[in-house]
């Protein structure tokens, strides 16, 4: 019986684009799932009262408060448009090694392109 060699250590291996754009995928969805008890919050306190509305645009208005809201954007930004490019895999669209990486590297564009549009319409 032939041995094959196991290697695991992560940082050595080289993963091609289409594994980078899935774990940020995952990586994405956990995040947001992680914030919307925060964003469920920020609403509950938005509407209960004027004072408490502006006291909350205040604290948004706050640089620290206003990375973590482009951090939330994006994320929540990427999960959509990597969700879309599964979506559109499930329907067989993009399912080869070449179609796969063309959709990887289109996620990453518009993700880009996008933060850059989030981050010009926060600051």
């Amino acid at each position: 019986m032939k041995r094959r060699p196991i290697n695991l250590n992560l940082f050595t291996i080289h993963f091609p684009i289409t594994a980078w754009v899935s774990i940020a995928h995952r990586l994405s969805g956990i995040l947001v799932f992680l914030l919307i008890p925060l964003l469920l919050w920020m609403l509950q306190e938005s509407i209960i009262s004027e004072a408490r509305f502006m006291r909350l645009s205040g604290t948004l208005g706050h640089p620290i408060m206003q990375v973590g809201l482009w951090l939330f954007l994006s994320s929540l930004l990427y999960h959509w448009v990597a969700g879309i490019r599964h979506l559109c895999m499930d329907l067989h669209v993009g399912e080869t090694k070449a179609t796969g990486r063309v959709g990887a590297w289109l996620v990453i564009i518009i993700f880009l392109t996008f933060c850059g549009v989030i981050g010009y319409w926060l600051w």
